[in-house]
């Protein structure tokens, strides 16, 4: 555990850092599931973001970066070391045709922006629950378009602190996938490129692309989105209709009964129940079809 003398080494190098000890991580995940950190600090500049991953560095501790939680399992065990919550860089501008965005903000409201300023190309992200940073990290994509469609470049910091600029095609990205993930670069800002376009047209596409969303997705129950990458040439979650498990339920984590390819905290579940749930799923969708379902949902932290 990384507690006390570890704040307070904290504290005299990085004064200004927020830092809370003990923190329950469930009330920042989308599962409402997770353990507790040992140390969680919220940077409130790039500056202070840097200096903490330069200190967890060079004092050896475990470092993890949290997001908005929105496709990610904390493991009841919590998480040791320092876990570093990045929503208050959350700033979000335009220059000219471009909009420039904080990691911490919401992919959502990036869109919410954009159109707000008659600009248009991320219509498709209206939906996507996930914070800039992530959407980044696995190049996030709904209804036909991703991330990497209208990003241009990224401010990134590597784990050792060192601040990048890196142009699209240094971020390789592909499907839920990047160099983010690949090379462990923490996100701080990012680019985007779209186009001037008739305000009404881009609402209508972002409130059709909602309706859709709300019609087929359970979004009336806490849950991490979707659960497994698309298979090649198949749906998951048709996969998993198709070998009964829809209403499959292990503790208080459902396998949707509207949409096969969420797993849904429907009576306060633990990430214990999430995870044994995924492997049943992956473990009968193989038996049934021969197809071994990869998971979309990032899992980390301990076990109890």
């Amino acid at each position: 555990m990384y507690t006390t003398q570890t704040m307070e080494q904290l504290k005299q190098e990085i004064p200004t850092l927020i830092i809370k000890t003990e923190e329950d991580l469930a009330a920042y995940t989308f599962t409402k599931t997770g353990g507790k950190a040992d140390l969680f600090v919220m940077p409130t500049s790039h500056d202070l973001a840097a200096k903490t991953i330069a200190f967890a560095h060079t004092n050896q501790i475990p470092l993890t970066i949290l997001g908005n939680g929105s496709n990610l399992i904390i493991k009841d065990g919590g998480i040791r070391g320092i876990v570093m919550y990045l929503d208050a860089l959350h700033a979000i501008k335009r220059e000219g045709t471009r909009i420039i965005a904080g990691c911490g903000a919401k992919i959502i409201d990036v869109s919410r922006f954009a159109l707000e300023e008659s600009l248009s190309g991320l219509e498709f992200a209206c939906g996507i629950p996930g914070s800039v940073g992530g959407a980044l990290y696995m190049n996030a994509g709904a209804y036909g378009g991703e991330i990497s469609d209208v990003l241009i470049e990224a401010t990134v910091l590597t784990a050792t602190g060192e601040l990048l600029h890196l142009q699209k095609d240094q971020l390789e990205a592909r499907y839920r996938k990047s160099s983010i993930a690949d090379k462990h670069y923490i996100v701080l800002e990012a680019v985007f490129e779209l186009e001037l376009a008739d305000k009404m047209q881009i609402r209508l596409k972002m409130d059709e692309l909602t309706e859709m969303r709300e019609s087929k997705q359970p979004l009336e129950y806490p849950s991490c989105g979707s659960v497994f990458k698309r298979p090649p040439g198949h749906f998951a979650g048709k996969l998993i209709q198709e070998a009964g498990l829809q209403g499959y339920q292990i503790g208080g984590a459902q396998v949707s009964k509207k949409h096969a390819g969420f797993i849904v905290n429907i009576d306060h579940a633990t990430a214990t129940d999430y995870m044994n749930l995924i492997e049943h799923v992956q473990k009968t969708v193989f038996e049934q079809s021969g197809i071994l379902l990869e998971t979309e949902v990032k899992i980390i932290g301990e076990d109890k």
